[in-house]
């Protein structure tokens, strides 16, 4: 999607409309380095402050990253991801307590309402997961895992509850390849058969508890949160 030359009238805002667009439909991918601010100026017909202007508020949305030095970085997708994100920051603690809001009540919501094609799908992703995991190829892990919990939260049927998780899909892949440890056996990795079990047979209470029970196992990993004392207040 080549950039245009902007009109003179709302430059700014026109600006970011074009980077935003480039952004959501891929054109410029998550993690990618955006052109630098002598080509966006050449491409856009627009001065450098205007451009300068753009990019600060897309950074201050979420959706780039300025990096002193390097350059700036298509850091998510939409503004709700990037508020997501930005919340969360490095913070992987709050990053699992998010998702096990969402993944627990999805797979609870799931075991309701899914059909056999999403079973099907789920079925699917999560042997291409597990057949990444046995290689303890971290890329592939990390992208099939989180397909694997989108398409589960999908399975619930829930709009609202979906887009809320589609809202964070980065944080979630962020969260598996942080928590991802190439170096443990296979076999000692979390399984999920157990948890689409769950969600196959109907049973709405095993498949939230078999979604919130490994989150769970790497919150306690952590330890308590730096604010609780010995009395766990």
């Amino acid at each position: 999607m080549p950039l245009v030359t902007a009109k003179r009238t709302g430059l700014v805002d026109q600006v970011i409309a074009q980077i935003r667009e480039l952004v959501s439909s891929g054109e410029w991918p998550l993690d990618g380095k955006i052109p630098p601010e002598t080509e966006l100026v050449a491409a856009l017909g627009v001065g450098r402050n205007t451009v300068r202007e753009a990019v600060r508020a897309l950074s201050h949305a979420g959706l780039l990253e300025v990096r002193q030095g390097d350059g700036t970085f298509v850091r998510a997708t939409s503004e709700i991801s990037g508020a997501v994100r930005k919340l969360c920051g490095t913070e992987l603690r709050q990053v699992l307590e998010v998702r096990r809001a969402l993944e627990v009540e999805g797979a609870r919501l799931a075991a309701r309402a899914r059909t056999e094609d999403d079973l099907r799908e789920l079925a699917i992703c999560l042997t291409t997961r597990d057949a990444a995991v046995r290689r303890l190829d971290s890329a592939d892990v990390v992208t099939t895992d989180a397909e694997f919990h989108l398409r589960l939260v999908a399975a619930s049927h829930n709009p609202v509850l979906i887009s809320l998780y589609e809202g964070i899909r980065e944080a979630v892949a962020s969260s598996v390849a942080t928590t991802f440890n190439p170096e443990t056996p296979p076999e000692q990795h979390v399984s999920h058969t157990e948890l689409l079990a769950a969600v196959r047979d109907g049973e709405p209470r095993r498949a939230a508890e078999e979604a919130g029970a490994f989150l769970d196992e790497l919150l306690a990993q952590m330890g308590p949160q730096p604010d609780e004392d010995e009395s766990g207040q």
